[in-house]
């Protein structure tokens, strides 16, 4: 028994991951397979998902879930690739309605997935496997949804920037599917104009769906000679998700 009573080590803090959710069936299921390569990198860890929008189960059906079955705390991650709207204004207003239901239930809060290393090798990989590497002399359209939120919109700039160093690629830009300017369309034809022979696009999301849709039909439009797949169930995106995880589970021991 340990010191305090215990018949043993208490079981880990479940993680309840939170996508966006949409409509194309495609997401959800991409999603659903990083979280199950998830649990196969740490199989004592209760993992559960839920979406913000159009997918079941709710963020707070979700929640229910946890306290009937017994949880005392969890941490919750958004599983989203920058902070913007719906991790800083969205997600933490359905966790406060759940506060005010009754305080059954700790949460603590993780950091987005992005930015992190670990999702430019994730980036890079799609690249590898679309055959952008094929060719010298390519640059490269780095393609995010785009948000209002200025700040998560340089990060993709930035994340282009350190792609540009990690090469082989003749020039970087970061595109944006909305909200924001150049759209892929645009930073494609923009980069064969300034004289790039050939041109490649990776899209920074998730998962496959509306976005990516979007950012493949511009690119082909545009010209783009390959378009990458989203990012979806790559090993790089778990790893992500537990160091995301451990790093809220230490900020709550050091807080306790």
């Amino acid at each position: 028994m340990s010191a305090d009573g215990d018949a043993g080590p208490r079981a880990p803090i479940p993680l309840l991951a939170v996508a966006h959710g949409s409509r194309d069936p495609r997401s959800a299921a991409a999603v659903s397979a990083v979280f199950d390569r998830v649990r196969a990198l740490r199989p004592g860890l209760d993992v559960r998902l839920a979406f913000l929008d159009h997918v079941e189960p709710g963020v707070e059906e979700a929640l229910d879930g946890l306290a009937s079955g017994g949880a005392g705390e969890v941490v919750v991650l958004p599983a989203l690739l920058t902070a913007a709207f719906h991790s800083k204004v969205d997600l933490p207003s359905v966790l406060d309605r759940a506060r005010e239901r009754g305080p059954w239930l700790r949460i603590h809060y993780s950091e987005t997935l992005g930015p992190h290393p670990l999702l430019l090798e994730a980036v890079e990989r799609r690249l590898a496997e679309a055959g952008a590497y094929a060719e010298p002399g390519t640059a490269l359209v780095l393609a995010s949804a785009g948000s209002s939120d200025a700040g998560a919109n340089e990060v993709i700039g930035a994340m282009a920037r350190e792609l540009a160093g990690r090469g082989p690629w003749t020039e970087v830009v970061a595109a944006y599917a909305s909200a924001a300017e150049p759209s892929p369309g645009n930073a494609v034809r923009e980069l064969l104009e300034r004289g790039h022979r050939r041109v490649a696009v990776s899209g920074y999301l998730l998962a496959p769906g509306f976005f990516s849709d979007r950012v493949r039909a511009q690119s082909t439009a545009a010209g783009a000679a390959v378009v990458a797949d989203a990012l979806g169930d790559v090993p790089e995106l778990a790893r992500v998700v537990l160091e995301r995880y451990d790093a809220a589970v230490a900020a709550r021991h050091a807080l306790a």
